[in-house]
């Protein structure tokens, strides 16, 4: 069992540490606040009406989150080619790469190796779609854009093409220990990985649109630690190296970052509320005829 207790560890403190910091900088999200909150505020001090018009620009919020997606797609990009050319050049650092899997093949159980291949289908195309189209369906319904399908099929089909045609340049062979469960093609990267950060952290997005600064900071949470837990359970489970998961991971949330640049500004409009708060507070104080 202490592999499961490790696992979980890991997918925690990952969480709670993303939570930290969408918890520092809540304002970031380009979705926040809603126009409601926007409007009721000024209503009470409308002497703040011209300052918040300024603070809140939806035009330089959309900006603020898409930089941020900008930042983040840069930063994959780098830690996938550094991953990648580590494991191109086998810069001797099998040992560290391949230890927790080999520590956790002398620690499974049959109990943790059955919970472990269980989890590990929360990264598998066959679960992370069907749960993409139920909460893309829901969230056009919820607050209705044409767009949020498109956004979910470039983010899972996207991240599907570049991580399968990553694999076919690296061919990378699997670890040379007994695995725990079946695998086909090549390790680098880790395709549940991939999908699961990019599917997770796309509907992180969307779900968290006009919702509380506290909602977001639990979804992206949510978002970062079941992320980790698939990535552990591949390496724990024998099928993956770790540069291969991070490189997965990596992949998965550059692509989920891409997409949102792609989507965010216009499309998916995630800066709607706060144009709408502002022209609600700009009726509600406005002198009567």
């Amino acid at each position: 069992m202490l592999v499961l207790a490790v696992t979980a560890l890991v997918a925690l403190a990952v969480g709670a540490t993303v939570g930290a910091v969408a918890l520092r900088w809540p304002h970031a999200d380009p979705a926040a606040p809603s126009g409601a909150g926007v409007a009721a505020e000024v209503a009470q001090h409308p002497e703040a009406a011209d300052g918040r018009g300024r603070d809140l620009d939806p035009e330089g919020t959309t900006i603020l989150g898409l930089s941020a997606a900008a930042v983040a797609v840069a930063l994959a990009g780098v830690a996938v080619g550094l991953l990648f050319l580590l494991v191109r050049s086998r810069a001797g650092f099998s040992v560290i790469d391949l230890g927790p899997a080999r520590w956790a093949d002398r620690q499974a159980t049959p109990t943790s190796t059955a919970v472990l291949r269980v989890l590990t289908h929360l990264g598998s195309t066959a679960v992370l779609l069907p749960l993409a189209v139920v909460v893309g369906v829901g969230e056009a319904r919820r607050v209705a854009n044409r767009a949020i399908l498109a956004f979910l099929l470039l983010v899972e089909g996207g991240q599907l093409v570049l991580a399968n045609l990553i694999k076919v340049v690296v061919d990378r062979a699997r670890p040379d220990i007994h695995p725990l469960a079946p695998f086909s093609a090549p390790s680098f990267p880790s395709g549940h990985a991939a999908t699961a950060a990019a599917t997770f952290a796309a509907l992180a997005l969307l779900v968290g649109r006009r919702r509380s600064p506290s909602t977001r900071v639990v979804l992206a949470a949510a978002a970062a630690g079941l992320t980790a837990l698939v990535a552990c359970t591949r390496v724990l489970l024998g099928v993956h190296w770790t540069t291969d998961v991070l490189a997965g991971a990596s992949l998965g949330w550059g692509w989920a970052a891409l997409c949102s640049i792609a989507f965010g500004g216009r499309l998916l409009r995630f800066g709607a509320p706060v144009a709408q708060g502002l022209a609600e507070a700009e009726a509600s104080t406005a002198p009567p005829p």
